[in-house]
């Protein structure tokens, strides 16, 4: 079955997802879900439309989340789901384009087994927690407990004293915008800050595998220079 293909009229989907129908209708409001209409201008919702509202549903009854946070949870979602097909179209269209002359594709993506990426500056643990604290304007036991979560992740000195770096505070302000000017709890603070996670780390190993398929069609470009010449 196509997952998006408009089949069921707002009460079989209200029924489907155990909501009420203006629940439906307010979701489609707040942007959170779009149904497709027929040509009488009715609503119909497709299985992907179905599960996305279960998801809603689960973020909402489940975990406590607010709309606000349902939204940001939601778009995270959307860009990753966009990103990996931009991934897996551009991989493909590379792999194509390098054709079956090469068994390097094999390589494994950048950087090599043993090799280790720069560390970025932002990663540096420079800030004990007091400091940290006053950059973020949070109270150090809020650090402790955002740990204690699993939201933030300090490195620790020899005597085990916290230390954060710059991405921790960016991080740490941004956890204050979701709790307070959006009023997300903390369990959609913690979904959304891993999907962004998960965004990150997608859009790193898009990137590499990017670069390592070009690598691989101008060491090809190269090549057939070479052999040309020589002919």
């Amino acid at each position: 079955m196509d997952k998006d293909r408009p089949v069921y009229v707002i009460s079989v989907a209200a029924e489907l997802v155990e909501m009420h129908p203006q629940t439906l209708r307010l979701y489609e409001r707040k942007g959170l879900i779009k149904p497709k209409r027929s040509g009488g201008k009715t609503r119909l919702y497709s299985e992907r439309d179905i599960e996305r509202l279960r998801e809603i549903r689960r973020l909402t009854q489940e975990l406590g989340v607010n709309l606000a946070g349902v939204e940001e949870i939601m778009r995270l979602r959307s860009e990753l789901e966009a990103l990996q097909a931009r991934f897996e179209r551009e991989v493909e269209r590379l792999k194509q384009e390098i054709g079956v002359r090469f068994e390097a594709l094999d390589r494994p993506a950048l950087p090599a087994p043993g090799e280790t990426e720069k560390p970025s500056p932002k990663d540096r643990p420079v800030y004990v927690i007091s400091v940290a604290a006053e950059l973020v304007e949070m109270h150090p036991q809020t650090l402790r407990l955002y740990e204690r979560k699993g939201l933030i992740k300090p490195k620790r000195s020899g005597g085990k004293t916290r230390l954060y770096s710059e991405r921790d505070i960016e991080r740490l302000r941004e956890i204050r915008r979701l709790t307070q000017e959006l009023g997300v709890n903390l369990a959609g603070v913690e979904e959304i800050m891993r999907l962004r996670s998960e965004l990150e780390a997608l859009q790193a190993r898009f990137e590499r595998e990017v670069a390592r398929l070009r690598l691989l069609l101008l060491e090809g470009g190269t090549l057939a220079e070479e052999g040309s010449m020589g002919a």
